[in-house]
């Protein structure tokens, strides 16, 4: 298992996850199915509850957007059909965020929303796999942001994110569909053609297209693995160990 994921941290949550990605660190924790208050209660469905704790002070305006992205998000993850008129519960703690040279403070809070989307949805992706509840798939999620020149670029510093023409966060099940796509910035149709083909060569599988085909954009195509193989290896690395009693 990657030394920035950790499985099961917190032993009180039915299921929990720590993630570190470049320069965020966030733990999610999930409880459910519980019971839910009648007002919120859905006949047929599993009600979804996502909480979001900013690093420093409280939630606002934009931790409630980012509530609302993941909720819809999980929804379509989630067997909800399974456990109806119960509730089932992410909250997601931002224990630090990149630290941003030319501000007053140690934590940086970035103006946009996008650059800490990708690892709550992983965080909160990592924590259900932790978790009995059933679900209908997995997802990867990445952000692209895309300079002012046209360059994309992963893993973009402080200073990128800031300077960047857009932002770009995609989302992609392991049955290959793209379950979510949001942007901010001035960009065109063949820009986000680029961002689509990169952010899906991102999350699916590593053995997805053909390799030695070369475009406009950098695909570094030396890179060991997808982000989808590395949720792989996570998962098997969870079976194997809770399965090792077996072999004893």
């Amino acid at each position: 298992m990657t030394k920035d994921v950790v499985l099961s941290p917190l032993a009180r949550a039915d299921g929990s996850a720590s993630c570190t990605s470049n320069g965020y660190s966030v733990i999610a924790a999930v409880n459910g199915p519980v019971e839910v208050q009648r007002r919120d209660e859905i006949p047929e469905e599993s009600a979804i509850d996502v909480v979001l704790r900013p690093a420093i002070g409280v939630g606002g305006v934009r931790e409630r957007h980012l509530e609302s992205i993941i909720e819809k998000t999980l929804r379509q993850v989630i067997l909800v059909s399974a456990h109806p008129r119960t509730l089932i519960q992410i909250t997601l703690q931002v224990v630090a965020a990149p630290v941003d040279s030319n501000a007053s403070n140690n934590l940086h809070q970035s103006a946009s929303n996008l650059s800490l989307l990708p690892i709550l949805l992983q965080s909160s992706m990592l924590a259900l796999l932790s978790t009995s509840l059933p679900l209908t798939m997995t997802f990867t999620s990445t952000l692209i942001a895309v300079s002012r020149s046209g360059e994309l670029v992963r893993k973009a510093s402080v200073k990128a994110l800031k300077e960047a023409a857009s932002l770009h966060v995609l989302a992609f099940s392991s049955l290959g569909e793209l379950l979510l796509a949001e942007s901010e910035g001035a960009f065109d149709v063949d820009i986000w053609d680029q961002v689509y083909r990169w952010a899906e060569k991102d999350c699916r599988k590593s053995d997805l297209g053909d390799p030695t085909q070369t475009d406009d954009v950098d695909m570094d195509l030396s890179k060991p693995g997808s982000l989808e193989d590395s949720l792989r290896s996570i998962i098997e690395e969870k079976a194997a160990r809770e399965y090792r009693w077996k072999e004893s």
